[in-house]
C-alpha cells in the first residue's frame, strides 16, 4: 500500500465520518460540523490510501506565536506505520518559526507524543467546556 499525504481542506461529509468513528471519537456523529471545522482550520494535512482518507491531523495558530494541533487520527489498522509521526512532522515543519505548538493528549498517548518531541507539563491541565462524551 502507497499512503500519499496532502495538504487540504475538502472533505466529504462520509470520509469524515468514517475516520473519526473509526477511532470512536463522538465528533463523528456530526460529520457536516465536521466539513465545516476543516474548511476552517489554519492547516489540515491528511494521509490517503488511494482514495480512503485514513489519517489527518490539523491546526489552528495566532499567526506567529503558538499553534494548537486539535486532531491527529489514524485509522486502527493503519496505525504504527508512521503516519501519525509523518503528519506531526508535517505540523512541527509549518510552525518551525512559533514560539510554541500545543495539543492536549489523552494519557495513553502521551507516549506517541513524546517520541514526537513533545513534553508533558508538570504545571498545567487540560481544561474543557463540553457535550462530547470522548
Amino acid at each position: 500500500m502507497a499512503i500519499t499525504f496532502k495538504d487540504t481542506h475538502e472533505f466529504s461529509r462520509e470520509e469524515l465520518e468514517e475516520l473519526f468513528l473509526s477511532v470512536e471519537w463522538s465528533s463523528g456523529h456530526y460529520p457536516d460540523k465536521l466539513v465545516i471545522a476543516m474548511r476552517n482550520f489554519e492547516k489540515v494535512f491528511t494521509a490517503w490510501d488511494g482514495d480512503k482518507l485514513v489519517g489527518l491531523i490539523c491546526a489552528m495558530d495566532d499567526g506567529i506565536m503558538t499553534a494548537y494541533i486539535h486532531y491527529l487520527l489514524v485509522r486502527p489498522d493503519y496505525q504504527h506505520m508512521g503516519i501519525g509521526k509523518q503528519l506531526v512532522d508535517s505540523m512541527k515543519e509549518v510552525y518551525a518559526d512559533y514560539l510554541r505548538i500545543v495539543l492536549v493528549a489523552y494519557d495513553d498517548e502521551i507516549g506517541f507524543y513524546k517520541s514526537c518531541g513533545f513534553e508533558k507539563s508538570n504545571d498545567a491541565s487540560p481544561m474543557f467546556i463540553t457535550s462530547l462524551w470522548t
